[in-house]
């Protein structure tokens, strides 16, 4: 930054060209260009109003010419030029905005420093009662929480909620004398420090703070500020500009409705021409009120028929619902059947087994019994 501020210098003093050969052929300049600075093309460059101030900008890198700012001013309308116009405006109304949010602030600040607490002070006496009761309810409160823990401990737990409850009442009534005993504190504080400072306000142009009925010096001095000026400057080039693009806009406007008299004149001729002009009007009104009410009358029908097809769209997609759930209620009970039919056969396969195991059981014992009369003749 500190070398592009030293080149900007040195462009001041010797020139642009300094650096250039004394044979080179030089470069004609062109406002097109986007090394050059279009704000200070178009009326001046907000970085140097505030050099040094609270809203410094810092330095512009672009070049600041003053031959190139004879060449914008002096060439023809254009896109490019409007558009360089248009975005200087653009950046003078966002400063203008950030200091009027700065004028808001300030004001309620100063409306929060001037504000009071409602009602009247306590006096010395009032607060010394304050301290006193809120001295008698700690010590109250803390013999209820004893209380209650005892009760708990004996396993009285209603006696012990009610002491709680009891306990809680207290707290609030304790807290509601503190609350006033510190507001009166503030308002006393308040009052001194509203005695001993003097009546503020804030600058309408630059958001400044000032005293009411300062020395005029010092006024003065402010008014002349760096900041000031340039806050004025800014809001003054924004407001011309802005009315020279409306009575611009006005007389473009203007002439264009000569023209169409002129050209209405020249048609037709006098009176003749605005009758000729007024049935003309009055039939294209009744052709767009024909084509309009046409219009209605097709999108009514497109509706009817959007509302057919939505009904039989809703027939349709009921009777697949329907089909659907009759298919999923058969597969259901396909199931269900099939599922029963598989426990017969194991409930079947079952039974065959545990009657097998009964004809073993029954061979077994014919065995052993066979076996012990055999041992028994020998």
């Amino acid at each position: 930054m500190a070398v592009l501020a030293a080149a900007q210098l040195l462009d001041e003093l010797m020139g642009r060209h300094r650096n250039t050969n004394p044979n080179e052929k030089l470069k004609k300049p062109n406002w097109e260009d986007p090394e050059y600075c279009k704000y200070y093309m178009v009326k001046f460059c907000p970085h140097d109003l505030f050099v040094n101030t609270r809203a410094d900008l810092g330095v512009c890198s672009k070049v600041h010419d003053d031959e190139v700012k004879a060449l914008f001013e002096k060439a023809e309308p254009s896109y490019k030029k409007a558009q360089h116009v248009e975005e200087f405006l653009r950046f003078c109304r966002h400063m203008i905005n950030d200091v009027e949010r700065k004028i808001m602030k300030g004001k309620q600040r100063l409306e929060l420093m001037n504000s009071k607490p409602e009602g009247p002070p306590m006096t010395q006496a009032q607060s010394e009662k304050n301290q006193e009761q809120v001295q008698l309810l700690s010590e109250k409160i803390s013999s209820l929480v004893q209380e209650a823990e005892e009760a708990g401990t004996r396993g009285d737990v209603e006696q012990a909620q009610g002491l709680m409850k009891l306990c809680d009442r207290l707290k609030e009534e304790k807290e509601q004398l503190l609350k006033q005993q510190e507001n009166s504190h503030w308002s006393m504080t308040a009052e001194l420090a509203a005695a001993q400072e003097k009546q503020m306000e804030v600058c309408p142009v630059c958001g400044a703070f000032l005293i009411v009925g300062d020395a005029q010096q010092r006024i003065d001095d402010h008014l002349s500020g760096k900041q000031h000026v340039g806050y004025f400057k800014l809001r003054q080039a924004y407001e011309e500009m802005n009315e020279a693009r409306e009575k611009e806009q006005q007389e473009k406007e203007r002439k264009r409705r000569e023209e169409r008299d002129r050209e209405r004149s020249s048609r037709g001729g006098g009176l003749g021409s605005d009758r000729r002009d007024r049935e003309r009007m009055e039939r294209d009104r009744e052709r767009d009120r024909d084509r309009s009410d046409r219009g209605d009358r097709d999108k009514d029908k497109d509706k009817d028929r959007e509302r057919h097809r939505s009904s039989r769209d809703d027939k349709s997609s009921r009777d697949e619902r329907n089909s659907r759930e009759e298919k999923n209620s058969r597969e259901e009970k396909n199931n269900r059947d099939e599922k029963g039919r598989h426990e017969e056969r194991d409930r079947d396969r079952e039974r065959e087994r545990e009657r097998e195991r009964d004809r073993d059981r029954e061979r077994d014992r014919d065995r052993r019994h066979r076996k012990d009369r055999s041992e028994c003749f020998n």
